[in-house]
This record gives C-alpha cells, structure tokens and sequence, in this order.
C-alpha cells in the first residue's frame, strides 16, 4: 500500500525521502503551481518563502544542536542544506533557488516517489497519510482537517522580510562584518547614528500598512513573536528595534573603530551573491512605505528592492489535543501530521518533524513500534511540547534550551550558561547516537 503525503514543503519533501530510503512507495500532492498561495514564488518542492537562513549552524545555540541532532538521524534536506551554503557567520544560509532545485532533483529521481501537482481538498479515507500542507493550507484542506480534530484552528500572522539588490548599496557608508568577528565577516551592515536612527523610527511608525483581509480579522491578528514584523516591534517602544534586530552590539566599524547607535545587516540571499535579504525586517507596510523606509536606511539611499516584504496567515492545529509526540494523531493510527501545521515555527523544526513523521510512517507500515524521542534531544523536546495535553492556551514553538529535560548541574555551572549548553548538546547527541 502507498503512504499519501500532502504538502511538497520541507516536512512533506523530508517524510517522501525517508519512506522512500525505507523503499515504501510514497504518492506526494503539491498543489502549485495549479493553485498558489500568494507567498510561493516558484514551482520547486522545499521552496523557502521567508528567510534564506535556517538559522544558527553551532551546537552552542539549540537550533544548531537541532541541525547536529538531524544530522545523525540522515536528515536529505539539511545535507542538501549543507551543499548550498552561503557565508552567513553561524548561521546556516542556503542558496533559496539551489536548494529547492536540488529537493525537487531527488525527488522527482526517486523511483519510490510520485509526485502529482494536484490540490487535495479532502483527507483521505483509510489511506496511511500524513498532513505536511504547511502554514498556507488551502481552505478546502482547511475544512476537511477542521472537520476531522473537532476543534478550532488556530492561526497567527507571518511576515516576509524585503531582498534588496547588491550593486544599489553604497559601500561608503555600509561595510561587512560578523557581531562579534564570529565566522566569515558575511553580513553587510548599514550603521546609524542617533538622528539617523530616529528618522527611520519616525517613518516607521507613521508608514501606512497593508489591510488584513475581512476574513483574517474575525479572531483578530496573532503574531508569533519570533517573526513579527518590524512595525509591531517599533509599537513596543522607541528604542525596542535597537535591543531586537537593529542592535549594534558587537558590530564594529573598522573605518572608524567605533559601535553604532543602531546597526541594520543584511544577509546573502542566492550563491551569487547578487541578492540580500535585510535581516529581521519582516513587515506589512504597503510598498511605497518600504521603501522610503529602506531608502532613509545610510547605506541603502538608492536601495533597488528585488522583492518586497509580504504578511500572510499562518495555519497550525491545536496539535495537544490532536496528536501523540510521535507525530501519529490519538484516533487515527494510520494518520500523522509534520510541519508548521503541527505547531512546530521555523524551517528546521519543519524538517525535524517531516524526519521524524516519515520514520515512524515507515515504521507503522511495516509493524514495528514507532520512535517516541526522549526530551533530552532538541526533537524530542519540540513533540513533547506541541502535545503536551495541558497547554492552556497553545502557541507555536520553534528549538530552545527551555523546553529540554532539565539536566542535573549544580549553581555554577548552571549559572555558566556556555558551558550549560555544551553539556545539554553533548547529552543530546550522544543519545542520539544510542538510537543506532
């Protein structure tokens, strides 16, 4: 019998590619390019829509022990990942075109995996499936999945940050470098002075948005506070874009020896390097306020914007009470969830959980008992936590240190907060290693 994937996103391509390694045949629906989702701009399987960036590459951050944790468990799309690298510090930026050309590649090679460009409005009936729609279901999915948990969807708002052309940055007022000199001097850094810095605040806060559709607005808007757009931030207070993506710390100006007031960087984008996108400037301003904006920006005068900054809803079930952490629902076993629709927010978290669905799918079809991670991985700590039963009031989650199973440490080491992590990281993989 086939295992019916819906979703060609990062958790959908990774579940096709490790049922395919378990050589079980795999029908995978991708509903573009024959109906889009207003944030897709290509045709690809895997396409990344929002940032470049899959976030920090060291296992001294938790999103990186998440990449370590992949790693080991043969994760297809991190190591596809890791061939379309672009300088990026710590962090781990791809190539967004190569990448999703390279997903699109190996699966449609794969003689396991048939990919069918067809919208799917309808769980399937009595067919092992697994739901990877992503944060953009459509609304007859929307319906069928609505009908199925018995309980409200929930939803929050998600920005998409502007990608500026390279050749329009004036290099005499930007320059490169890494907060801290960490890694390869790789950002392109716009710094500001305080008068410069309190004309783009006054802008900012005065720009007129973009209109939330009727329906969007029935719940009123959520924001996920790990994405919210730059004019959310700024409503905060004055100085908030300074202590959040605007600050300075650890950026110095070699020209001058000296840290800014505020500092703007802007991240790699293709492997070209053609293209960047401004870091942490998701938004939803109407576009002639982005760019008066990003023109006020030193540096980025005659900024040319490739593509504007968009916002769009998000779409997550209430996954405690939908879901077991092995990602299989509580009254279907033939039927798992993976992605941002699970509540897990980020693109490795999406992988992780596509990983870990595909793996227990592989072994539910063949009859062996399915993989419940243990709280003290990066993974296993995400599924604990979007199915914890008690939330109270559940929202996405993306890896940090808080949700893993605390360790046995005394005060000081706890209170050292490098070595708390390595030692967190070091347990994690080792327990990972144990699996094999």
């Amino acid at each position: 019998m086939k295992v019916i994937i819906i979703g060609g996103g990062l958790a959908g391509s990774e579940a096709a590619l490790q049922l395919a390694k378990a050589q079980i045949d795999v029908d995978l629906y991708e509903m573009r390019p024959k109906k889009t989702t207003g944030a897709h701009k290509t045709e690809y399987l895997g396409e990344l829509v929002c940032s470049n960036s899959l976030g920090s590459d060291d296992t001294g951050a938790a999103s990186g022990l998440l990449k370590a944790e992949l790693r080991k468990l043969g994760s297809f799309l991190i190591n596809v990942a890791d061939e379309c690298k672009l300088p990026a510090g710590n962090a781990l930026a791809v190539d967004r075109e190569m990448f999703a050309g390279k997903i699109s590649a190996l699966i449609n090679s794969n003689p396991y995996i048939n990919v069918i460009k067809k919208e799917i409005t309808k769980i399937p009936e009595n067919t092992p499936v697994i739901i990877a729609s992503g944060p953009l279901t459509s609304e007859g999915l929307s319906e069928s999945i609505l009908k199925f948990t018995g309980s409200n969807h929930l939803y929050f708002y998600d920005a998409i940050a502007p990608i500026l052309e390279k050749d329009s940055i004036n290099f005499d007022k930007a320059f490169y470098a890494s907060r801290y000199d960490k890694g390869e001097a790789a950002y392109i850094n716009c710094p500001m002075n305080e008068e410069e810095y309190n004309r783009f605040y006054e802008i900012l806060i005065n720009a007129p948005k973009i209109e939330l559709k009727s329906f969007e607005l029935e719940n009123n808007a959520k924001f996920f506070e790990s994405c919210l757009p730059i004019e959310v931030i700024a409503s905060r207070g004055k100085d908030t874009l300074r202590f959040g993506p605007m600050k300075p710390v650890g950026l110095i100006d070699s020209r001058t020896n000296k840290e800014s007031y505020a500092v703007v960087q802007l991240r790699q984008d293709n492997m070209a390097a053609t293209l960047y996108n401004i870091v942490g400037f998701q938004t939803n301003l109407k576009w002639g306020s982005q760019k008066e904006l990003i023109q006020s920006i030193p540096g980025l005068e005659n900024a040319s914007i490739a593509k504007f900054g968009v916002m769009h809803r998000n779409t997550f079930i209430n996954s405690p009470l939908v879901l077991n952490p092995t990602l299989q629902t509580k009254t279907i076993d033939y039927m798992f969830f993976a992605g941002q629709i699970s509540g897990v927010e980020g693109y490795t978290e999406s992988i992780a959980t596509g990983l870990l669905a595909g793996i227990n799918m592989s072994r539910f079809m063949t009859g062996k008992s399915l993989l419940k991670l243990n709280t003290v991985s990066i993974l296993g700590a995400l599924c604990e936590y979007i199915t914890f039963p008690d939330h109270k009031n559940f929202q996405p989650i993306n890896s940090n240190w808080g949700i893993l199973k605390d360790l046995d440490m005394d005060r000081k080491i706890r209170k050292n907060k490098k070595l708390r992590n390595q030692l967190l990281a070091e347990r994690s993989l080792n327990y990972i290693d144990s699996l094999f």
